[in-house]
């Protein structure tokens, strides 16, 4: 792929889309392109993640022993796959496969992380989007609680209602 072409992929990604155009070259450049051919297994569940991976072209399917984590499904050009993994060390949570001729474009947590210590206005405007979407992450298990808790007390009121019914039908 060309610088060009790779730096305008960068820039549709959420994420990457508030670094101003030296920073987003830079990332570029450094990063690695890597191709794989259909079927071929990109990294597998409970692997050690070094970086994410943005898909440039193709697709990549995402398959996970757990069902539960929502984490399957298919993610086409300009997909970020291993966004936390860019920022701390963790673990694959799936199996990713390339579904299809599919190149992606590689970055290393190491390379991430020194561009944000050497321009910290972007680390800044990471973290304010970051504890943005915390904030409405936080929120929203807010009104799933307090779903939950009124739940819980018609479920009680019911029980009782019907104990009391089974009881006076005695």
């Amino acid at each position: 792929m060309s610088l060009a072409r790779d730096m305008d992929l960068l820039r549709k990604v959420p994420l990457l889309a508030d670094f101003p155009d030296e920073q987003l070259r830079l990332l570029a450049f450094s990063a690695e392109n890597v191709s794989y051919r259909d079927g071929e297994v990109l990294f597998v569940e409970g692997e050690r993640a070094d970086g994410g991976l943005v898909v440039a072209s193709g697709a990549v399917m995402l398959e996970s022993d757990s069902e539960a984590d929502g984490l399957g499904g298919r993610y086409g050009p300009g997909s970020l796959i291993g966004e936390t993994a860019l920022l701390v060390e963790t673990r694959r949570p799936a199996r990713a496969v390339a579904s299809g001729a599919t190149e992606v474009i590689r970055i290393r947590r190491a390379l991430f992380k020194r561009m944000l210590q050497e321009f910290p206005d972007i680390a800044q405007r990471l973290f304010d989007s970051r504890a943005a979407r915390f904030r409405d992450t936080t929120a929203a298990l807010g009104r799933v609680g307090t779903l939950l808790e009124q739940l819980e007390r018609e479920h009680s009121a019911f029980r009782a209602a019907r104990a009391k019914a089974s009881g006076d039908a005695q």
